[in-house]
């Protein structure tokens, strides 16, 4: 398998998706509690580039497997493996390699950090697995928006600031005469939720597009996502409506002060993504007008990395 074919294959340039709300996390934890670990840094990019690749290989390869539709833009071009003519042995080759690699990088992050890098670690991973594989995939049911936000919009960033930390700052767990204690900083939880809300909101647009315009073809291959079950008409309002409250969460943490002053810009990127919001009302197609919910998610998301860099050299 060529490097071109791999990249296709793993759709490299959709892993923005995670490696946004990880650097957001980065930025965030320097800003906020002025702390960063380069090693754990390094392997937690690792582990979770790893495993990101290998979720959207598994996704595709499963796709191959159980389309009823074998023609079509989704099919023909958007699969490497058809596209390429890919040979299954290679494929599940790349992705036994790739999940070895997210492992193995995770068990090192977790030795180096707690148990909780443990826990979060296996939940994500079963939850990546699970998304593509198994009886009933998620992706194939109308949970598939709130997973995906979740584990990458807030997980992720969890984690990204977790690791920076010393263990008690966000979750501790203790293990004491047979005793297991779990607790947490509900205050600081609470605000890392509401950073990654945008990233949050974001990514399960991203999904919410791509099962809008995938309607009728996951009609034809038993996929039945929300957008079957809530309506086209539903399922549009319900696009608008995601980023209008990212908005208002960016609003709300300008006036808690736990954004600086130096993200307001942020705010002015309503404007660009409003008019491809307007774009995609008019027609929603994978290979044209798709591509702006992704725009969406980096516009906002991006600005805000962007914008909290200058504030860390002013505190």
């Amino acid at each position: 398998m060529g490097l071109k074919s791999f990249l296709k294959l793993v759709e490299i340039k959709t892993k923005a998706a995670s490696m946004t709300p990880f650097l957001l996390g980065t930025v965030f934890v320097l800003y906020r509690y002025q702390k960063f670990n380069w090693v754990n840094f390094l392997l937690m990019l690792v582990s979770l580039l790893c495993f990101d690749m290998a979720t959207t290989a598994i996704n595709n390869y499963l796709d191959y497997k159980k389309a009823r539709k074998t023609e079509g833009f989704g099919y023909e071009e958007h699969n490497a493996i058809v596209r390429d003519n890919l040979s299954e042995f290679s494929v599940l080759t790349v992705i036994v390699i790739l999940l070895i690699l997210a492992v193995g990088f995770g068990i090192l992050l977790f030795l180096n950090t707690s148990p909780v890098v443990l826990i979060l670690g296996i939940i994500s991973f079963s939850v990546g697995i699970l998304y593509t594989f198994g009886p009933v995939p998620i992706s194939r049911m109308p949970l598939g928006e709130v997973f995906s936000g979740f584990f990458m919009g807030f997980v992720i960033l969890f984690l990204s600031v977790y690791i920076h930390l010393n263990e008690g700052a966000l979750v501790e767990l203790i293990f004491r005469n047979w005793m297991l204690n779990l607790n947490f900083n509900v205050k600081e939880i609470l605000v890392l939720f509401l950073v990654s809300f945008p990233a949050f909101m974001g990514i399960s647009n991203i999904m919410l597009a791509n099962n809008i315009c995938d309607m009728e073809d996951d009609w034809e291959n038993r996929r039945y996502t929300l957008p079957l079950y809530i309506g086209r008409e539903k399922a549009l309002a319900l696009f608008q409506v995601i980023y209008y409250a990212s908005y208002l969460d960016i609003l709300l943490l300008l006036v808690l002060n736990i954004l600086p002053v130096t993200t307001i810009p942020a705010l002015f990127t309503i404007f660009p993504v409003r008019n491809n919001v307007s774009r995609f009302l008019k027609l929603q197609s994978k290979r044209d007008t798709f591509p702006v919910a992704i725009q969406n998610f980096l516009l906002i998301n991006v600005s805000l990395i962007l914008f909290l860099l200058p504030a860390l050299f002013l505190r």
